[in-house]
């Protein structure tokens, strides 16, 4: 077998893998929307193209009064939203003191962050539900985001110092020499030239509350306090082939301010990544 054979039978088999991979990763997509338009509502006369297409599933959603999609959906973006915001600021800012200054237990405290990523959330349940119940934020929206801002600090301020550290030392200290401060030097300098990496730590902490359901599960017990994963799940928890093609709709519907999101800032993400993961 001659090595112009051997390559190609590498390169169809490559090609091969990919597109098992891709048809893997698109089928479950393509008969979520499918099901979303189907005119029925079981899960069981669903099909992957429908022959009638109809939006009645949305139009219920969005306009019926006995919805309450939007009320879950007007707290899923409330909580992304300052949970991401929070979380730009409050990790740059942490960032910036491990990759800029020298202080004591600095190099014990960035192992303690890598420590703390090989434990999952799941471990904390119990405690994070006592401790919002003995501060008085159970059942409440910030409870909740601030469960998210702490969780999201080790991972991230290792990404977020690892870009930082590519920026040059001495444009901090040419500012100084011209009489900026530590604040000045942290929203005039730093801050612009993390643009990539701060799009991609808001990115991860917008979409991570829009798709998680344990936590809201646990901390958010009021009906008009529910997120899309909590509300959706209630939704079809008793009886889930009657509403499954509701509930194929609402799916689809929370898609839409990720794919936002990520179409606004995906010009960054490359660098953003790539950056923040070669220095530690």
């Amino acid at each position: 077998m001659s090595e112009q054979t051997k390559t190609n039978i590498g390169l169809g088999l490559t090609y091969v893998i990919l597109l098992v991979m891709v048809v893997v990763t698109l089928f479950p997509i393509v008969w979520t929307i499918g099901a979303s338009l189907n005119p029925g509502t079981s899960l069981f006369s669903t099909q992957l193209i429908p022959e009638k297409a109809t939006l009645t599933h949305y139009q219920y959603l969005l306009t019926d009064p006995n919805s309450s999609y939007l009320t879950w959906y007007k707290n899923s973006l409330k909580i992304s939203f300052y949970t991401a915001i929070l979380s730009v600021l409050l990790t740059s800012i942490t960032a910036f003191a491990f990759s800029r200054y020298q202080f004591i237990g600095r190099k014990y405290t960035l192992m303690a962050f890598l420590v703390l990523q090989m434990f999952p959330s799941l471990m904390a349940m119990v405690a994070f539900y006592v401790l919002l119940n003995m501060v008085g934020l159970l059942d409440n929206h910030w409870g909740l985001i601030l469960i998210y801002l702490g969780g999201q600090i080790p991972f991230n301020a290792w990404l977020m110092k690892g870009y930082m550290d590519t920026i040059p030392r001495g444009l901090d200290e040419a500012a100084r020499i011209d009489g900026a401060g530590h604040l000045t030097v942290f929203f005039r300098i730093m801050m612009p030239l993390c643009t990539p990496i701060l799009a991609v730590v808001f990115l991860f902490n917008f979409m991570a509350p829009m798709m998680d359901f344990l936590l809201p599960q646990i901390v958010l017990t009021s009906p008009e306090n529910k997120t899309l994963a909590v509300g959706l799940f209630d939704m079809i928890n008793d009886r889930f082939g009657q509403y499954y093609t509701r509930f194929a709709a609402g799916s689809v519907l929370v898609a839409l301010p990720i794919a936002a999101v990520y179409l606004m800032l995906q010009r960054y993400f490359i660098s953003g990544l790539t950056s923040g993961a070669t220095k530690g």
